[in-house]
């Protein structure tokens, strides 16, 4: 398979889904328009992972080049093609199908829980997940929601965790797919982040977890997402 990435910071990288691909046996480019680096088309990928960033789609005429990432997007699920967001990634998909971002209640940086819907606990990504697991958050924003669309996960701190935008379509709020060194480069990144909040965990906290279940769990996502089972 041939997955496109799309990142927006040198800091926010694929992380484990790297290292799943070369499992896998997939082919990975990775794409980085914030240093003029120009998109993949539609017809070289079956897969497209918008990652995270610190740009936001409230602010576009910062950051134009997401204009052109929420184009692509949009053409990428007409051609039914696997699409998956990550935080800023997910935002971006929203866009592509007229939901706009809104701010998130709370800002939420750490390991927290998020808690499946009752459509979450059905959908064939989550299938056997517990109700409540944890993952990895490092947001003030949250995807915009259309009518057509499944809440299926959502947390104490934002309502809008995990999202179906279509049939090979999602959208994750938080993260699952960042490593140990991942996070110690968003804390050398984003100081600014990490001052005191409600769901902000301190530096030192962050530092002393273990993702492995977290990324064990961010493999079986993928797996089932490029799986035939999960796109018949």
């Amino acid at each position: 398979m041939r997955i496109s990435v799309i990142m927006h910071a040198d800091f926010e990288t694929p992380g484990v889904i790297e290292a799943w691909a070369q499992t896998k046996r997939h082919a990975l480019s990775i794409f980085k328009p914030y240093q003029a680096q120009a998109l993949p088309t539609v017809e070289e990928f079956d897969f497209l992972i918008v990652m995270g960033g610190p740009q936001s789609p409230l602010a576009l005429e910062e950051a134009p080049y997401l204009k052109d990432e929420i184009e692509l997007i949009g053409r990428a699920i007409q051609a039914e093609k696997i699409v998956l967001g990550f935080c800023l990634g997910a935002q971006l998909i929203g866009e592509a199908l007229g939901g706009k971002t809104e701010q998130s209640p709370e800002r939420e940086i750490g390991i927290y829980p998020v808690s499946l819907t009752s459509e979450g606990l059905k959908d064939d990504l989550f299938k056997d997940f517990p109700e409540i697991f944890n993952v990895i958050h490092w947001h003030n924003d949250m995807p915009g929601l259309t009518k057509d669309v499944q809440l299926l996960a959502f947390s104490e701190g934002c309502p809008r965790q995990a999202i179906r935008y279509g049939h090979r379509t999602y959208g994750f709020q938080f993260h699952m797919e960042i490593t140990q060194q991942g996070i110690a480069e968003l804390i050398k990144a984003c100081p600014n982040d990490l001052r005191s909040g409600k769901f902000v965990q301190r530096p030192e906290i962050l530092m002393n977890q273990t993702l492995e279940d977290i990324h064990q769990k961010m493999c079986l996502l993928l797996d089932r997402l490029t799986s035939k089972k999960a796109l018949d």
